[in-house]
């Protein structure tokens, strides 16, 4: 039987496995159950779906998951970990684990259909997984994610505010996306020196703005974003668009010459990009 991973199982589990959280891998294995069952609520997991767990650590997200969803596949980096999530797992015979990288992993294939991300993300990875799977799984419908509240507050900023920058308007493009719970330090093993948050997204049926290819239109809004310090017409000057266009695209737009970035929001981005 699957067991729940108390701080007190998680510390006997990290003594006989011999294991320590890696830093080089953004470890932080979460270790609290009132915390385990505030994110199923929250993610408002059904017995009818499958649930994508990047990062399941020593299981205790996993065996909450396992016991509301259908089938879980928990995609753990690991092998080490992975030996002592097993040992936790037991007979959860809905729960593929597989020992590979998200960065890297067919994980269209690994879902095999629709499904959701449910996950406390390793940190150092957080936004390239979450990009990954917006990108390149679209049956990847929505989730909820435990990160860090520096990246949460990234990937829900609004224009003209500090955190605003491309990440946001790549995560906006493709889906809706909130902070919807705080996370204290305490409920990690170790604790983090950075405050967490939970972060809610849903796929859009449709992009929000019209553009021809979202790949092309996304590495544009990264090269305008690329020197915070310039305005938006001198980033894309650096980035190799001719001035003379830039300024009648920008005028045409109706953006300010001296306008920043950070102040343009999404809609405004992509009619700027079909004009250039």
């Amino acid at each position: 039987m699957p067991r729940h991973v108390t701080p007190s199982v998680a510390a006997e589990l990290l003594d006989r496995h011999r294991l320590r959280a890696g830093r080089r891998y953004g470890q932080h294995f979460l270790v609290d159950p009132n915390t385990v069952a505030r994110i199923v609520r929250l993610a408002d997991v059904s017995p009818d779906e499958t649930i994508l767990e990047v990062g399941p650590g020593l299981g205790s997200l996993t065996v909450a998951l396992a016991s509301a969803a259908r089938r879980v596949v928990a995609v753990e980096l690991d092998e080490t970990v992975a030996d002592a999530l097993r040992e936790v797992l037991d007979d959860a015979n809905n729960v593929d684990l597989i020992v590979a990288d998200a960065l890297h992993a067919d994980l269209p294939a690994l879902v095999g259909g629709t499904a959701r991300l449910v996950a406390n993300l390793p940190y150092n990875v957080a936004t390239p997984v979450l990009m990954r799977v917006l990108d390149d799984s679209p049956q990847i419908s929505g989730g909820l994610v435990m990160v860090q509240r520096e990246l949460g507050e990234r990937w829900t900023a609004s224009p003209g505010t500090r955190a605003y920058g491309a990440v946001t308007l790549h995560v906006s493009y493709y889906a809706d996306a909130a902070i919807v719970g705080d996370v204290p330090k305490s409920v990690f093993m170790p604790p983090p020196k950075v405050a967490s948050v939970l972060v809610s997204f849903r796929r859009h049926a449709r992009p929000p703005v019209d553009v021809d290819d979202p790949i092309l239109f996304v590495r544009f809004v990264h090269k305008a974003f690329a020197h915070r310090r310039k305005t938006l017409r001198n980033s894309l000057a650096a980035a190799g668009f001719p001035v003379s266009v830039l300024e009648d695209a920008l005028n045409t737009t109706g953006i300010d010459a001296r306008a920043r970035p950070e102040e343009i929001d999404l809609e405004t981005f992509a009619d700027l990009y079909r004009r250039l």
